[in-house]
């Protein structure tokens, strides 16, 4: 990180980097937590009185900050209503972001993908989260922090999320590989999906990597490590499409491989509770 300019010159930042920074007067710090509904993954706040980092305000892309009336969770809402959001959350042009969730590294790296795909570089996520930052022995508030003002936000949108077309075509283009976040035995349908009526099993073609396999404590692996799980996959002159259950985990991926060197990758935004439901996209049981 630079700390001279106080800029963000990675998808990922510490707590180390946090704290050093948290006076700059363009940091932003957003909470992007949402409740995780993966086995083993426990959000901090689900119990006990709330906690958040000094400062810290509300991303909610569950009900706010997505497609509204979508049958489908948190889809990426048009570039006109993410501007109007991101500037009523007094979001700037100028704005130094860093994400947080209160699970460790779950929920965040959605709200970083977002931001990205809306054109703003200088946006992180905090890596271990909430409990890396209390960890840490860094003071926490009861209560999320509202916009001081309304923002100047420019959203430009890149190419960060596809649909289900782009997808389809994928399954049958050598030049692109489909990693999916879900478990093992979700992808090989050998363990039941959490949506009713969803389908089991996985896009043909599809590989599968696990987000937990990219983590270790809630927090990201190291880079090395990062390499050695996506190269066993997939190569740097590919285009990489991300899926999971929902497009939460997806995201996790996104990063991880972000943080590898792999910079042509996007995220199926529907994920599985869009492939699964019931239809004639092909589905793959081992």
């Amino acid at each position: 990180m630079n700390k001279s300019n106080q800029s963000i010159s990675s998808p990922l930042v510490d707590v180390t980097w946090l704290v050093a920074n948290i006076n700059n007067k363009n940091l932003v710090i957003l909470d992007a937590s949402v409740p995780p509904v993966v086995p083993g993954f426990v959000s901090l706040n689900a119990v006990g009185d709330f906690k958040a980092i000094p400062g810290a305000r509300r991303f909610d892309y569950d009900k706010e900050i997505c497609k509204p009336d979508s049958a489908l969770p948190h889809m990426m809402p048009t570039a006109e209503l993410f501007q109007e959001k991101a500037r009523l959350l007094g979001l700037n042009k100028d704005s130094v972001i860093v994400v947080y969730d209160d699970v460790g590294l779950y929920a965040s790296p959605r709200a970083w993908w977002m931001l990205r795909a809306m054109g703003h570089e200088q946006v992180a996520v905090l890596n271990g989260g909430l409990p890396g930052w209390i960890g840490a022995g860094q003071l926490v508030v009861n209560s999320l922090n509202d916009a001081p003002s309304f923002g100047d936000f420019e959203a430009t949108p890149q190419s960060g999320f596809c649909d289900v077309d782009a997808v389809l075509a994928a399954t049958q283009d050598s030049s692109v590989d489909i990693i999916d976040a879900r478990s093992a035995g979700r992808f090989a349908g050998t363990a039941p999906e959490p949506r009713p009526g969803s389908r089991s099993g996985h896009m043909p073609g599809a590989l599968n990597l696990p987000f937990a396999n990219v983590l270790n404590e809630g927090h990201l692996r190291a880079e090395p490590e990062l390499c050695s799980l996506f190269e066993a996959l997939t190569s740097r002159d590919k285009k990489v499409i991300t899926s999971c259950g929902s497009g939460i985990t997806a995201c996790v991926l996104t990063l991880a491989a972000n943080v590898a060197g792999y910079k042509n990758v996007s995220v199926y935004d529907g994920s599985w509770a869009e492939w699964g439901m019931p239809s004639k996209l092909p589905v793959v049981a081992d």
